[in-house]
């Protein structure tokens, strides 16, 4: 009886000791370089998104997409690209004419150094952004940091 009292006394200090670690960040922190010159968002950019919600004539759809879009940039300015992927991949599926999406999308892939999905998303976005150059320049300088970090 007294060993068995023992071995759960043992389990219940283990589980206390895991419990703390666990709970108290004391685990070390899984690390992930990011690449240089990651996404950070620009003064001009923050405010289009105010410009475009306001703009008359957006459907249900088109709004909730500018919506998520715009949440999905904030995780990437934060540097959660997991979190952004999610929220964009949402956006595109409302909205797949936005090429802002690939281009974010893009971002994401490039912060978790996937370099095939970044790619692709990055070609994608030059496609659907071909008509405004300011976005077209953004597109071909991801590209350039893209080139930079292929094997």
């Amino acid at each position: 009886m007294g060993l068995k009292i023992f071995l759960i006394s043992i389990k219940i200090v283990i589980v206390t000791i895991i419990f703390g670690l666990v709970f108290s960040g004391c685990t070390p922190a899984v690390m992930q370089p990011s690449p240089t010159d990651v996404y950070r968002e620009t003064p001009r950019e923050a405010d289009e998104f105010e410009k475009n919600v306001e703009k008359s004539g957006l459907s249900p759809r088109a709004l909730a997409a500018l919506q998520l879009t715009e949440q999905g940039r904030m995780f990437l300015e934060n540097n959660q690209p997991d979190d952004a992927i999610g929220i964009l991949e949402r956006a595109l599926n409302l909205n797949p004419d936005n090429g802002r999406n690939y281009y974010y999308l893009a971002e994401a892939w490039l912060m978790k150094w996937n370099i095939g999905q970044a790619t692709e998303f990055n070609r994608l976005a030059e496609i659907y952004l071909k008509d405004d150059s300011e976005w077209l320049y953004r597109v071909k300088l991801q590209r350039e940091r893209i080139k930079e970090l292929e094997p």
